[in-house]
């Protein structure tokens, strides 16, 4: 099995991959060993902020990565962001003492994250009803024979 660094924007990340037997395709892996230290927290007051997040969980043991999501276009903070621990202890410490507790005015949801997993290209949408984009007919009303009387 191969390992390789994938750069996305500021964040490197280790992804491995491996060939199927009998397909002749790439099977990506994920990196268990780096997502178990890894931390969702949860229900974020609007104004913390990254340093803000990464010195709280400092109290825990070490912080090697924190950061707070936020909107693209606002850079307002979308409410959850992602601490990771240097050691699984650390991890354990800081679940026991921010889970359910009050940073910033709102009590925090702190527990491991789990990978994102995203839908194989090609899979459908989910339909939520409604007419979306399609308005029938081809864009421009009756464009058939045309009488003038």
């Amino acid at each position: 099995m191969r390992v390789r660094s994938i750069s996305i924007g500021q964040r490197s990340f280790l992804c491995g991959w491996r060939k199927e037997v009998g397909y002749g395709r790439l099977k990506v892996t994920q990196n268990t060993h780096k997502m178990e230290k890894k931390l969702y927290v949860g229900n974020l007051a609007w104004t913390t902020t990254t340093d803000s997040l990464k010195a709280a969980f400092s109290k825990a043991g070490e912080v090697v990565d924190a950061i707070v999501m936020t909107e693209k276009m606002s850079g307002r903070s979308r409410g959850f962001g992602f601490v990771t621990m240097a050691t699984d202890e650390a991890t354990d410490a800081a679940i026991a003492m921010f889970n359910e507790q009050d940073l910033e005015g709102r009590n925090l949801v702190v527990n491991r994250a789990r990978p994102k997993t995203d839908t194989p290209m090609g899979a459908p949408r989910r339909d939520f009803g409604g007419r979306g984009n399609d308005r029938g007919g081809d864009r421009g009303g009756d464009r058939g024979f045309r009488r003038d009387y």
